[in-house]
């Protein structure tokens, strides 16, 4: 629900939600590869690329051999990618505004979940398979 909310803000920038979060991602350091996208935004590579793709075509990023590595694909972005930064820095307080949140409550909510993502990925795939109940269903 909450991602379907970014939809009217996001459309005018002809961005998707995931589309957006791979231009933050760069926004914030490029070049990078594919495999290090996938990390940060805990996508594989397989839903990563169709949406890398279609950044591409609309003249966003470029994707190229790493130069450093071969085996990789390096993801920049190109003047265009750049300028649509300045039209995006909208998008987060128009967000806070329509979900009526402050910023102060973004930040606790944000430090929520990357606590909660690091505890769940400490644990592993794997951890306590077979476990009755979830102990937040309680």
């Amino acid at each position: 629900m909450v991602v379907q909310s970014y939809r009217p803000v996001l459309e005018p920038l002809g961005l998707t939600h995931p589309q957006y979060l791979v231009m933050l991602a760069l926004w914030d350091s490029q070049p990078r590869t594919v495999k290090d996208l996938g990390e940060q935004l805990m996508q594989d590579s397989a839903t990563l690329s169709p949406l890398l793709k279609r950044l591409e075509a609309r003249g966003y990023l470029t994707r190229e051999r790493d130069p450093r590595n071969e085996r990789a694909l390096a993801v920049s972005l190109t003047g265009k990618g750049r300028e649509l930064r300045e039209r995006a820095m909208a998008v987060p307080t128009r967000m806070m505004d329509r979900l009526d949140v402050s910023r102060d409550q973004v930040h606790l909510l944000n430090e929520g979940m990357h606590r909660l993502i690091s505890a769940a990925q400490a644990l592993g795939p794997d951890a306590e398979q077979g476990r009755a109940q979830d102990p937040c269903d309680e």
